[in-house]
């Protein structure tokens, strides 16, 4: 196994990686120093908590010169603002002994802020796409300068529909760049983007997305519905010292709510949430409670918590089973990172069954099963989704489309059954002036009158 010094890294990159406590490169790291630093187009797939900011950045900066240069040369996109934050926090604990000037750039932020920030002058900057393009638009940020383009958890962004912004992004960067994509998993919306925009790219595979890691130990349960889970949750969660960093992953934004207000009744001041509805301040904080273990329990939404470095996770527990089993795969890659042991906890239902053996077949491996504790009651409180279609109440603002009424408990009387003809005198004035059997026929009348 090599070690950092084996790298031929500066004195600076050395004695920031010495201060981080660093001493062996993780895989991807070893792979895409040498590759990236010979200037060829990279195409990484790598799981996360691998090691992949630090995997792009080390031979990026190697190799940057000091200029005083405003416009930036190195440009990082990522899918979501947590991201963003995280990326330029790694990135200047990388440069603490370089003289580098390092933006994150992100939506929810008003923009002239972010303006006059990249008109102060940088080398790096890490966005998201639609902040970028904002940016490229208002002509302060000229991207023509740019010598180096990273794109980070490209599948996410797909998914998150920003390949409309991407493909802008592209049109407005120099053609003579080095592209370099980082992704968990390879799709076809992500081949696709690779073969457009990549010149010959060197391809790294580490650690497939359906190779489950060793240090992390799986087990699962079969529950019957939502606050049955809740309920051994809770049983689990009264173990402070084993679960004393738990990440909890709930199907959406709704379920994660519901879920947070569950938790927050057993354990006060013990929780937080994250999704896309909260304010960017409040998702920075929780993250920050929860890195700090001033809160012990995390709840999140898929797309939040994707590529989120969040330190020393005991357990990561599935509270729904994922539809898509490379969804599992990132969950559960939250925790075991950096060498240390984790442990996953999937919940199940009847219908999420199917869903669970799609994992297991991805990972060629079968889940532990465990008995849900006696004490954990079984309860047969059914959430609005769980209900059957027949047992939910008929909303008053669907429309007549959407809801049809069953028949009348009475028939009408014969007075009220009667058809309002409109009158004697309408109906001969009817009989003497005809329709015209066909439009524009004028002399329909006239010949009927004669007759």
């Amino acid at each position: 196994m090599i070690s950092f010094q084996d790298l031929d890294l500066s004195n600076a990159l050395r004695n920031s990686i010495e201060d981080l406590g660093f001493v062996n490169p993780t895989p991807i790291q070893e792979e895409a120093y040498p590759i990236i630093r010979s200037g060829k187009d990279v195409v990484g797939i790598a799981q996360t908590g691998t090691g992949k900011t630090f995997g792009y950045m080390l031979p990026i900066l190697r190799d940057l010169k000091f200029s005083k240069q405003r416009h930036p040369r190195v440009l990082v996109l990522v899918p979501t603002r947590e991201l963003v934050v995280q990326v330029v926090d790694e990135i200047e604990k990388l440069s603490k002994y370089m003289t580098l000037r390092t933006i994150g750039v992100y939506g929810g932020v008003n923009l002239n802020r972010h303006k006059e920030a990249v008109m102060l002058g940088a080398d790096v900057i890490v966005a998201t796409p639609g902040r970028l393009y904002d940016l490229a638009l208002s002509n302060v940020l000229k991207l023509k300068s740019i010598q180096k383009l990273v794109i980070d958890e490209v599948d996410v962004m797909l998914d998150l529909g920003f390949r409309f912004q991407l493909l802008n992004i592209f049109d407005v960067l120099p053609n003579k760049r080095q592209n370099i994509m980082f992704s968990a998993t390879m799709t076809e919306d992500v081949e696709a983007l690779i073969d457009d925009f990549f010149i010959g790219p060197k391809k790294i595979a580490i650690a497939v997305s359906g190779t489950p890691l060793d240090n992390i130990q799986q087990v699962s349960y079969s529950v019957p519905n939502f606050y049955t889970k809740v309920n051994l949750l809770n049983e689990l969660l009264l173990d402070k010292s084993a679960f004393s960093k738990v990440l909890v992953f709930a199907p959406n934004k709704r379920n994660a709510d519901r879920l947070f207000e569950c938790i927050k009744e057993e354990f006060p001041s013990q929780s937080c949430v994250i999704h896309s509805n909260k304010t960017q301040n409040y998702r920075l904080r929780s993250i920050e409670q929860f890195n700090k273990g001033e809160k012990r329990i995390l709840i999140a939404t898929d797309v939040i918590a994707r590529g989120l470095d969040l330190e020393e996770v005991t357990h990561v527990v599935n509270f729904n089973t994922p539809h898509f089993p490379e969804n599992y795969m990132h969950r559960i890659g939250r925790t075991g990172r950096a060498e240390r042991e984790g442990k996953t906890i999937l919940f199940s239902t009847e219908k999420e069954q199917e869903a669970k053996e799609r994992i297991e077949e991805l990972m060629n491996y079968k889940i532990p099963k465990l008995e849900i504790p006696e004490q954990v009651e079984i309860t047969k409180q059914l959430t609005e989704e769980e209900r059957p279609k027949e047992e939910r109440e008929v909303s008053k603002n669907r429309t007549s489309q959407e809801y049809v009424p069953g028949p009348a408990f009475h028939e009408k009387s014969e007075k009220n059954s009667k058809v309002n003809l409109g009158g004697s005198y309408r109906r001969e004035i009817a009989k003497k002036y005809k329709k015209p059997k066909t439009k524009g026929d004028k002399n329909y009348n006239k010949r009927n009158k004669k007759k």
